[in-house]
């Protein structure tokens, strides 16, 4: 079954159109990367409207899809609606009012839906990963990978944290990362206890923790990975809450499986945490989907209503860490797709306690 498929499948009873202009969801549907488009879909047919930018690489890799080049796109949208008989139109509930309002303008005869449906809808399809999205994470967390093997040969007193973060992430463009899945986080000594903290002109130092959490992006997909290292020595206190980390991630990868809720998965991590004596320190989620943005849904954490349920395909950052403000911080995190029995990591890197 496609993508578009599952999304029409997903749609009401009665259901006749709809319009998808957001870049990710219609990347996701088409297999294509472009800045613009419009995607309108009809149980029996779909069409992608794009500008003369895009029009060539459109028509030569977008999938079950009808490419049309845009002129008036209004215009053009209005006739395929008269042309499949429409009244009633489904759209993203994320469109701007600006072009809401515009399009309620051009479409005066046609009912624009602008509930949640279709975006719920595309979300649910996302939420699942194919065998193809799953072969794309796993080259991006191949390239995480050797980034992270390589990084740990460049560490060394003296260097800054933000020299080391723009060396990672030029490692990873030129293993063949289209980029960064988001901004590098790596910090060191105090700043590590800052969860999303921002790599700046702080010096490596003898008794550092130095938190490295980062991703590569490839074909369009995202990986996450986070591994805390020491710099020279450790305390017995550092050497603590790393094993308290590392057991509580180890106990949450082994729960994780199809039919399990989210916000237990959460509680593994979280419960082991507070036991071991860390209770608020330990002050986000467990995790969140990954794929075609870094941040999907669903997530594992507190809130998370217990009725949200893992299912197989998901793929889902296991993240636990322990922050101790003043002092330092530290954060193990995989990337792993869920199973009927369990889980598959996609991270190979190591996870015992590397002193530099």
């Amino acid at each position: 079954m496609s993508r578009t498929e599952k999304v029409l499948k997903s749609m009401p009873q009665g259901f006749e159109a709809c319009m998808v202009n957001s870049t990710v969801n219609r990347f996701y549907l088409l297999g294509v990367q472009s800045s613009a488009g419009t995607l309108v879909m009809f149980p029996e047919k779909a069409y992608f409207i794009i500008d003369f930018r895009y029009f060539e690489m459109a028509s030569e890799k977008a999938k079950n899809v009808e490419v049309i080049l845009q002129d008036k796109v209004h215009e053009q949208v209005l006739e395929l609606l008269k042309k499949h008989n429409v009244s009633k139109l489904f759209i993203e509930e994320n469109m701007q009012l600006k072009d809401l309002n515009e399009w309620q303008k051009k479409l005066p005869d046609i009912k624009i839906d602008t509930s949640a449906t279709l975006s719920q809808a595309i979300e649910t399809a996302r939420s699942i990963k194919d065998a193809d999205e799953i072969s794309k994470m796993k080259e991006a967390q191949r390239i995480t990978d050797e980034a992270f093997a390589y990084i740990c040969g460049q560490i060394a007193t003296g260097k800054k944290e933000r020299d080391l973060a723009i060396e990672l992430d030029f490692y990873m463009r030129k293993q063949g990362a289209d980029g960064t899945a988001f901004s590098t986080i790596f910090v060191s000594g105090a700043n590590s206890s800052l969860p999303h903290g921002v790599p700046g002109d702080k010096e490596i130092q003898k008794g550092d923790f130095i938190t490295m959490d980062f991703g590569a992006r490839y074909a369009g997909y995202n990986t996450d990975m986070t591994r805390t290292v020491a710099v020279g020595s450790v305390t017995d206190k550092m050497k603590h809450v790393y094993e308290t980390v590392l057991q509580a991630q180890l106990k949450t990868l082994d729960a994780i499986k199809d039919g399990v809720s989210c916000h237990a998965i959460d509680a593994v991590a979280r419960d082991y945490i507070y036991a071991a004596g860390y209770e608020g320190k330990f002050g986000h989620g467990l995790g969140h989907s990954v794929g075609i943005e870094i941040h999907e849904k669903p997530s594992c954490s507190p809130s998370t209503p217990e009725d949200v349920i893992l299912k197989t395909g998901m793929i889902m950052t296991v993240e636990p860490g322990i922050y101790l403000p003043g002092e330092f911080g530290v954060r193990i995190e995989d990337t792993v797709v869920a199973t009927d029995t369990g889980c598959e990591n996609f991270a190979k890197s190591p996870k015992n306690l590397i002193v530099l």
